[in-house]
């Protein structure tokens, strides 16, 4: 069963989005706007603690997850990939799919590594760990899932 493209006009190529490239673009533009949000103090509680990188920096996204200037820089970096991906429809679900394992591993990574060791490099909390599980589970569940339709980008 094909999708039908969702038809989103892009100046003046007209071209169309699947779906699955949809999916990556909004997947990618909120990793983007995290990783930028990471950089602004208020909405980043404890921002004056912020270090490059390092499980020593107290700084919270939303006053919840542990982030550092590596971190938000990963996150503007995952994002503007998943812009450039969702190009394509094989580019959107290679995003997902390989995004979200890549999440997956880092769940995995935070589960077992010590929170106060310095192989606690990016770093992550409970929070984060928790979140990134969602994330890998949500991700590959959307590459393989989200219907792949016919766009006239392929």
């Amino acid at each position: 069963m094909s999708a039908r493209p969702i038809s989103m006009s892009h100046g003046r190529t007209g071209t169309t989005r699947t779906p699955i490239q949809l999916a990556a673009l909004v997947v990618g533009a909120v990793f983007l706007l995290v990783g930028i949000l990471g950089f602004i103090p208020g909405i980043t509680t404890d921002y004056d603690t912020m270090k490059f990188a390092g499980h020593e920096s107290e700084a919270r996204l939303l006053g919840l997850f542990q982030v550092s200037v590596l971190h938000n820089i990963v996150h503007v970096l995952f994002g503007a990939a998943g812009l450039v991906l969702a190009r394509s429809v094989s580019g959107a679900r290679g995003f997902l799919i390989g995004g979200g394992a890549v999440y997956l591993a880092l769940w995995l990574y935070g589960m077992v590594v010590d929170h106060h060791s310095t192989a606690n490099f990016v770093p992550f909390n409970t929070a984060d760990n928790w979140l990134h599980m969602v994330l890998g589970l949500g991700m590959i569940a959307l590459g393989l899932f989200a219907p792949r339709g016919r766009g006239t980008r392929a």
